[in-house]
C-alpha cells in the first residue's frame, strides 16, 4: 500500500479522535484541539480535516443516537480504523527516532 502523508493539524484531529475513544465528534474534536494545544480552531476546519482523513481511509464515521440537547439531532461520531492507528504509530516511532538522536535536546539552538 502506498504510504499516506499527514499534515500537522491532520495529526493532531487524527490524535483527538483516538483520545476520545468513540466520543469524537466535529464540537468536541475542537474543544480537545483547543484545550491540549491552546490552538485557536474552527469548527470548519476540523470538519475538512475529519474529511480528508475520512478519504484517506485513517478515520471512520457513523451517526449516533439522537440527543435531547441537541434538540433530537443526532452526532456524527468518529473513530480511527487500523490504518490510521498504524499510521499514528509510525509517526510516533519517527519522532521518537529523530529525539533521541539530538545530541543536545534542551539546547536547541533558535
Amino acid at each position: 500500500m502506498k504510504r499516506v502523508y499527514l499534515g500537522e493539524f491532520e495529526e493532531i484531529v487524527l490524535l483527538a479522535v483516538a483520545v476520545m475513544e468513540g466520543q469524537a465528534y466535529g464540537v468536541a474534536i475542537t474543544h480537545e484541539i483547543l484545550h491540549q494545544t491552546g490552538r485557536d480552531v474552527r469548527l470548519n476546519q476540523v470538519h475538512s480535516a475529519l474529511q480528508r482523513l475520512e478519504e484517506k481511509g485513517m478515520v471512520k464515521s457513523e451517526m449516533g443516537e439522537p440527543t435531547a440537547e441537541r434538540g433530537g439531532r443526532r452526532k456524527r461520531l468518529f473513530s480511527v480504523t487500523a490504518f490510521g492507528q498504524r499510521t499514528l504509530h509510525e509517526i510516533q516511532e519517527v519522532r521518537a527516532s529523530f529525539w533521541s538522536r539530538l545530541a543536545n535536546p534542551l539546547k536547541l539552538s533558535v
